[in-house]
């Protein structure tokens, strides 16, 4: 009798239906919040930054999705149940352009949520510094597979760079940390394209 775990590299590739995604094939489309468009010395609309979003944003995340489990015992064992959903926080790597394009824009952000030298915000409602992100994965012929889009983000670490004589060959980076609201996912209809100016 043939053994049921036996299966020819045919066999596996009739299950592919078309192709695998890959984790390089991606972009970010980041919004700003209104009252930074233009602010800086680069200026700059938000349509701009959500442009600029999609090359320099160099590594990001799918979210996860992560429910909590409320244990019940019962003599001397755990019925497990159901609890809150919760939202990790999100992640991206950025390519730091000589004109700081981004990350001026990130430090203004996060500066204008509290001060750095007193406890003051130039933002009056919640929904004035929490805007949406949109990750998508691409497919092999530039079409969008997958996109998810998170709402009520809002920045709240945008780290150090690194800097050192012995760096050659090589570009500035950093991370920028969102917290999230929640994220649902998205039928991308509207995506931006590189090509579009």
């Amino acid at each position: 009798m043939a053994s049921q775990s036996r299966a020819s590299i045919d066999t596996f590739r009739s299950y592919v239906d078309s192709d695998f995604a890959r984790p390089n094939l991606f972009q970010v489309e980041l919004n700003f919040p209104a009252a930074l468009a233009g602010t800086t010395t680069q200026g700059g609309s938000n349509a701009d930054l959500k442009k600029k979003s999609l090359v320099l944003v160099k590594a990001a995340n799918l979210p996860a999705s992560t429910v909590g489990v409320i244990e019940v015992p019962f003599r001397g064992r755990t019925l497990k149940i159901a609890g809150d959903r919760t939202f990790e926080p999100w992640t991206v790597t950025v390519m730091n352009d000589a004109k700081f394009q981004l990350r001026s824009y990130f430090e203004q952000w996060i500066s204008k949520i509290q001060y750095q030298n007193e406890n003051f915000s130039d933002f009056q409602k919640i929904s004035d510094y929490q805007t949406t992100a949109i990750v998508r994965q691409l497919g092999r012929q530039g079409d969008v597979l997958r996109s998810y889009e998170f709402q009520g983000i809002f920045p709240t670490n945008v780290s150090a760079i690194d800097l050192a004589w012995e760096s050659n060959d090589s570009i500035e980076e950093y991370t920028v940390e969102f917290q999230v609201q929640y994220w649902t996912q998205k039928d991308d209809s509207d995506a931006i394209s590189l090509g579009q100016k």
